[in-house]
């Protein structure tokens, strides 16, 4: 949704306030909530299905749907398909679109004769392409692994599975706020109030 605004914002510049109104901006919002909730309810009713007649510990940070998996003692065969689904529909498919409007966004930019446009622009994408990395890089390592891996993981990468599974529930949501408010000028020039308030009472 943050990529395709940008896109917006960037390659018309002069449509946005059209395009991206407010409607649209709570169908987006309703849209990412609406489908991540569906997606929970499915993994979890499927998960609930499940016997677990063994160990009840789960090896995670967090109450994650893998490591919870991972205790069942039957088939779960139809959690991994709906797993690789979600991965689809969750993971590389907005991917898909992050990367196209990115190159519609470079390309736009590439044609800009203006050094303060382009700069200007770039600087609209720095905050958003961090997040997105981490978020997503992150996501990746533990849902995007083949099905043995998924299934038979050893206690080495449980716990890095552990701590990448903290980055995008907890680092990354932390960073979002600190990220996007840096950029904001009023917050700029308190922190560099702060900061020079510092400096000068130290010396």
């Amino acid at each position: 949704m943050m990529a395709f605004d940008r896109y917006v914002a960037i390659c018309n510049p002069l449509r946005y306030p059209i395009i991206m109104s407010k409607v649209v901006y709570a169908l987006m919002a309703c849209v990412s909530w609406f489908s991540g909730g569906i997606n929970s309810i499915v993994q979890i009713s499927l998960a609930m299905r499940l016997p677990f007649c063994g160990n009840n510990i789960i090896n995670h940070f967090l109450c994650e749907i893998l490591a919870v998996l991972k205790l069942a003692c039957a088939d779960i065969s139809l959690n991994i398909v709906t797993l690789s689904v979600s991965n689809m529909a969750f993971l590389v498919f907005p991917l898909l679109i992050i990367f196209f409007s990115y190159m519609f966004i470079l390309c736009t930019i590439l044609q800009m004769n203006s050094a303060t446009g382009r700069r200007k622009a770039f600087s609209t994408c720095s905050a958003h392409l961090p997040v997105v990395i981490v978020f997503y890089g992150t996501i990746f390592f533990i849902y995007a692994k083949p099905k043995s891996q998924v299934l038979f993981g050893k206690s080495s990468s449980q716990a890095s599975e552990g701590l990448f599974s903290m980055f995008y529930g907890v680092v990354t949501p932390m960073l979002n706020p600190i990220i996007y408010s840096l950029r904001n000028k009023d917050v700029k020039a308190a922190m560099k109030y702060l900061f020079c308030r510092k400096t000068g009472n130290r010396t």
